[in-house]
């Protein structure tokens, strides 16, 4: 994959400046191979470092647009004037017209008063515009490679039982290994990132011209989860001891399948219980809730000083963000089991 015009133009910027550092930054390069992320370290440093300036600087600009004189969002704020102010100078001027004088601030009324806006909005403006943001996007955006590297792992788990019992089969028909992880990574839109890292195998046993065990020791470094790390090392000490691959494919397709039912298990239990709760708090409770305050407005006759607003914030507000708010965990629950 090349590299963006963005990319490009922060590597112009601060590669050179970045190179030394950002390649003696070991778990920075580790993070970058196991995300899949094809460039040089100095490369992502010097973008992170652009790209943070560039937002700390819109995020300065936003600041200054409220403190610049006379144009200011702040000065346009206080140049109006105060509504507490508003009545008291209207009845002066109805009163007291010989007094009015254009020329001076409120023609002149003693209680004129101007909108004043508050200093701690101010000392908040300056920390969230100067500090916060630039501190957020700085820690946002060099986690972006750990972040992905994550992200690669989890997909990989959720693949991995599959491409498994893929190998195990493949096996089973005498397939060579370099054909299994050829068809692996063939087949990307059914194993998913799996079939990067059999492709990476592929590559090095054909195109770069390792032996097998050599590209499956270079595949562990490579690995962004912890099962195939496993699964590359359990074919590496099978390869060393003379042990049979095919019997080794289908004793790990069992084992990530069990994990995998497990895993499938506890997040439909996870539903269950939410389909439950569901009833109980977005069912059940609004009814009992409307039922009680008829039957408090039946007792008293005033309803327990329930007002009609506060009958049309339960049944229009509280009770659909209730069934929003379930409706967020179900898809936020079910897009972590995706594939």
């Amino acid at each position: 994959m090349d590299l963006t015009a963005w990319q490009r133009i922060c590597n112009r910027l601060l590669g050179g400046v970045f190179k030394k550092r950002a390649r003696a930054d070991k778990e920075l390069s580790d993070n970058l191979v196991k995300a899949s992320m094809p460039m040089m370290p100095e490369v992502y440093l010097a973008t992170v470092f652009v790209t943070t300036f560039v937002i700390t600087a819109l995020g300065v600009g936003v600041v200054a647009l409220f403190f610049v004189p006379e144009i200011g969002v702040i000065d346009l704020w206080e140049s109006q004037q105060d509504p507490a102010t508003v009545a008291p100078c209207f009845e002066w001027e109805y009163w007291y017209p010989d007094l009015v004088d254009e020329s001076k601030p409120g023609n002149g009324c003693p209680d004129y008063d101007t909108r004043v806006f508050s200093p701690a909005l101010k000392v908040l403006l300056v920390a969230v515009g100067a500090f916060i943001v630039p501190f957020a996007a700085w820690k946002y955006n060099k986690g972006g490679a750990q972040r992905e590297a994550k992200r690669r792992g989890d997909m990989i788990e959720k693949y991995l039982p599959y491409a498994a019992s893929y190998t195990a089969a493949m096996s089973a028909a005498n397939a060579t290994p370099a054909k299994i992880f050829r068809s692996l990574a063939m087949n990307k839109d059914i194993y998913g990132d799996v079939a990067d890292d059999a492709a990476m195998v592929y590559r090095d046993v054909t195109l770069l011209g390792y032996d097998l065990i050599t590209a499956m020791k270079l595949s562990v470094d490579r690995a962004a989860s912890v099962w195939l790390t496993e699964f590359f090392q359990g074919m590496v000490g099978t390869l060393t001891a003379g042990g049979q691959l095919k019997l080794y494919f289908l004793n790990r397709a069992e084992h990530y399948m069990r994990e995998n039912r497990t895993r499938l298990g506890q997040f439909l239990e996870s539903i269950a219980l939410l389909a439950e709760s569901y009833i109980v708090v977005a069912v059940a409770m609004p009814l009992f809730l409307i039922v009680m305050l008829v039957i408090m407005f039946w007792v008293s006759g005033s309803g327990a000083q329930m007002s009609e607003g506060m009958l049309y914030g339960i049944v229009l507000g509280f009770v659909p963000l209730i069934h929003v708010a379930y409706a967020v965990l179900v898809y936020t629950s079910s897009k972590e089991q995706e594939m």
